[in-house]
């Protein structure tokens, strides 16, 4: 187990948290907070793939870096793959991040934050690391 790696990448993912708490109240950047989420949750796993001493792929679809890892079930496979396509789209100037109805709505941008948080704290749980310890 490489706890010290683990604890980087968790370190990484809290600081899209931090991102996001200073935004998530900001109606024009919803597509903002769902990159900043997707890559929160992405950082987590990461950082339980160091943790379980499997290798980190150089990939940033959540979906993939899931069927990678044992014993951790995530919920809500359709919000993830939602997450996924707009990480995707977040990264090219026009479609920003947009769902299949447009930009994220604010209700959108909270439950994005809620989940990459859900996440974040599992598997701090996981790793039995103190979120306040990685400041």
């Amino acid at each position: 187990m490489n706890i010290k790696m683990a604890k980087e990448w968790l370190k990484a993912s809290q600081d899209d948290i931090k991102v996001i708490r200073n935004i998530i109240d900001l109606g024009d950047l919803t597509h903002i907070v769902a990159f900043h989420s997707q890559q929160s949750i992405e950082k987590s796993l990461k950082a339980l793939l160091e943790y379980q001493n499997k290798p980190v792929p150089k990939i940033h679809k959540i979906t993939k870096l899931i069927t990678n890892l044992d014993g951790f079930i995530i919920y809500d496979k359709e919000l993830i793959k939602l997450l996924d396509s707009l990480y995707i789209e977040s990264r090219y100037p026009g479609d920003m991040g947009l769902l299949p109805y447009g930009k994220p709505t604010l209700e959108d941008a909270k439950q994005f934050y809620e989940f990459a948080n859900d996440i974040f704290n599992k598997i701090c749980k996981v790793l039995d690391v103190e979120r306040d310890s990685l400041k």
